[in-house]
């Protein structure tokens, strides 16, 4: 039966070389911009790409060091009878090694106990609220089914008065400066997901989450649900344009003030309110 070793050593390899080839390949598992698809548009986002990578690496490392056992082990002691069809080798039955049990355990906790000191300060910069950034909010984000209501402050700079821009799906900010948003939900649990920068928080009913984010790279991303949040979770996808300058963010956010108010300008004149 040395043939399912020789099989089992394939498949290892054909998982190892997989893994390689998509390194190099611009199919890259990872969301990121096409002219340059090894590297996220985010300072948080590599920082995040680390440590995925440690993981990764400490993972495959593992991996194939167990196949190498295993594909040994069923080389080495495949099942040999003899002319009359006898087992060659006589099987040995024992409880257990007591020292090997205590060595693969205390390894595996040690492997953790690194990886959850080492990701500590990446996951305080990112996720804990001490660690906001000091900056005027940029929006306020509600999810609700199905869809992501974007409310931007008006020329007062104030978030919730009457002058504040209110657009559905489409989440705009300026290359180089950390964004502040407040995230919501109006009705289930939903998961504001940013892939390119590797930013991911649920939006809880009832709680105000702020978040923060930047990117080095301008251009068009893509802001989705995380969440199975109902029927038309699917609709959840939302557009993100990182400006080159503050000056067009501001033009874009005065070009669809002046939209908004024409359009409530037409509502209110109205024959009949029709």
């Amino acid at each position: 039966m040395r043939h399912w070793s020789i099989l089992f050593a394939m498949a290892a390899v054909g998982a190892v070389g997989a893994f390689v080839y998509a390194y190099f390949s611009p199919d890259w598992w990872l969301p990121n911009p096409p002219g340059d698809f090894h590297h996220s548009v985010s300072r948080f986002g590599r920082e995040i790409d680390k440590l995925f990578f440690i993981i990764l690496a400490i993972t495959g490392a593992v991996f194939v060091g167990t196949q190498v056992v295993l594909v040994w082990a069923m080389h080495r002691f495949a099942d040999e009878t003899d002319s009359q069809g006898n087992p060659v080798r006589k099987a040995d039955y024992f409880h257990g090694s007591q020292r090997l049990e205590v060595i693969w355990t205390i390894i595996p906790a040690g492997i953790l106990v690194f990886i959850a000191l080492y990701q500590m300060g990446t996951w305080a910069e990112i996720k804990y609220r001490s660690a906001a950034p000091k900056v005027p909010p940029l929006a306020e984000v509600t999810a609700r089914q199905f869809q992501w209501v974007i409310r931007y402050p008006g020329p007062d700079a104030k978030l919730n008065t009457v002058d504040d821009l209110v657009v559905v799906d489409d989440l705009h900010f300026t290359r180089d400066r950390m964004a502040l948003i407040y995230l919501r939900s109006s009705d289930v649990l939903h998961s504001f997901f940013l892939p390119q920068l590797r930013v991911k928080q649920d939006a809880v009913p009832g709680l105000t989450i702020p978040v923060w984010f930047d990117a080095d790279r301008a251009g068009d991303y893509e802001l989705v649900c995380a969440e199975l949040c109902g029927w038309g979770h699917y609709k959840m996808r939302g557009k993100v344009y990182v400006h080159e300058t503050e000056e067009q963010l501001r033009q874009w956010i005065d070009e669809k003030l002046a939209e908004q108010n024409r359009s409530r300008l037409t509502m209110t004149t109205a024959p009949n309110g029709r």
